[in-house]
């Protein structure tokens, strides 16, 4: 089975790629040659048979993505959907499963089977559901489910494959030592095992899988900093290079490759990070979560990522990973999925605009105008939560005058500007 980049390189465009040409305004040629070069990926599993594709590279629009999935203390099925409903609505641009808990095989079967958006998952967190503790896995073990994954439809996997033996040293010198799941669980099976990271020496059977069903790598950064005092650390930095060398073999082998950034950054070390991604991993799209700016929003962490998520973006990120108010502080339930969602869809709107996105900026124009208007209709159609703008219009006005009760009619500015 071909992939994305491999038709890209063959001089082929594929329907996902024209799809995707049409949403972002540009012509299928181009998409088709940043495909090819590996600077824009097509998440698309061949058995993800509703996906509607998106295209996720600096030169297009600043992607979302939100987080969903149980623990073994809460959730079901049921409840997934909704956040994934939720998710959709207010803009989510994809979907990550990250389920620890039971039922997790039939929750993202569920989730794939009534999401549009490209799902994603992190294959390490179920394959330690088969075992008592992370060190008994066997690599059959980790292979098994992300064939199992990659069967189901998953259009894009975290793999930590670049965090290496060599690495565990530099985490001893931090303040949050390893903050990933994923990391640390392949940290206490290398430090047991005295064995190299698994995926990093078994990375062409990794492949192997990737091709089959054209599944795009987001090749995890297990030594993301969790606090600003670890923020652009020897060890992030010593993975982010390890993250280059494997991005490479993906390209090798016709494979979608993007990489994933941290994490906590102080707001001045942002562009830095952007830059030193982009060197090291020849040009693949970056999907970070936040970056945070500081550690004491607990409650309002979706603002403190927003704010670094749109520096970022401007950057040259492709994708941001929302944070919710949760975040740090329980499983987000379907509110916090919308005020997450929200939070970055501004972040990275306002990015594209920075960016000289004239299809995002369009937006912007229009709402201007039915705001001179007074228009409350279409401002509740171009808001990025019309359901909210209606909410709050309606809770704080009559609707009689036209005008909101900020100022009313006798101390409205555009009013009296046009007048």
């Amino acid at each position: 089975m071909s992939t994305q980049m491999r038709f890209a390189r063959d001089g082929i465009i594929t329907k996902e790629m024209d799809i995707v040409a049409k949403s972002e305004g540009v012509t299928a040629e181009f998409i088709r040659l940043e495909v090819a070069k590996g600077s824009v990926i097509i998440p698309a599993n061949i058995n993800h048979k509703n996906l509607e594709p998106i295209g996720i590279g600096t030169s297009l629009r600043c992607k979302i993505n939100a987080n969903i999935g149980n623990s073994a203390l809460k959730s079901d099925i049921e409840e997934e959907l909704k956040k994934l409903r939720i998710a959709v609505k207010y803009g989510a641009d994809a979907v990550m499963d990250l389920s620890t808990g039971a039922n997790i095989n039939d929750i993202r079967g569920r989730i794939i089977e009534n999401s549009t958006v490209p799902i994603g998952t992190v294959p390490i967190y179920q394959a330690v559901e088969l075992v008592e503790r992370p060190e008994d896995l066997t690599l059959d073990q980790m292979f098994g489910v992300i064939e199992y994954q990659a069967r189901q439809g998953v259009d894009f996997m975290t793999i930590h494959a670049g965090l290496l033996q060599g690495h565990l040293p530099l985490a001893k010198k931090r303040h949050t030592g390893i903050v990933s799941r994923g990391g640390a669980i392949m940290a206490k099976w290398m430090r047991h095992h005295d064995k190299e990271n698994p995926f990093y020496t078994n990375f062409d059977r990794l492949l192997d899988i990737c091709k089959r069903y054209d599944i795009s790598l987001s090749l995890g950064d297990g030594l993301r900093p969790g606090s600003l005092a670890d923020a652009s650390d020897d060890a992030q930095f010593a993975e982010l290079a390890a993250l280059g060398e494997l991005t490479k073999k993906c390209h090798e082998q016709d494979v979608q490759v993007m990489i994933e950034g941290p994490g906590h950054i102080p707001f001045d070390q942002i562009e830095m990070n952007v830059k030193k991604q982009i060197e090291l991993c020849y040009g693949a799209p970056f999907y970070v979560l936040g970056p945070l700016v500081t550690d004491i929003a607990a409650g309002y962490d979706h603002i403190a990522s927003a704010i670094g998520g749109t520096m970022a973006a401007y950057c040259g990120v492709a994708m941001l990973c929302y944070v919710t108010p949760k975040e740090h502080l329980g499983l987000p339930n379907e509110n916090d999925v919308r005020e997450g969602v929200i939070a970055h869809k501004i972040a990275a709107h306002a990015a594209d605009v920075a960016r000289g996105r004239s299809v995002s900026r369009q937006r912007d124009d229009a709402m201007a105008k039915a705001r001179y208007s007074f228009d409350w209709e279409k401002q509740f159609e171009l808001a990025l939560d019309g359901d909210r703008a209606r909410e709050y219009f309606c809770l704080s006005n009559n609707g009689k005058d036209g005008h909101c009760s900020m100022c009313g009619p006798k101390y409205c500015a555009m009013k009296l500007s046009q007048e």
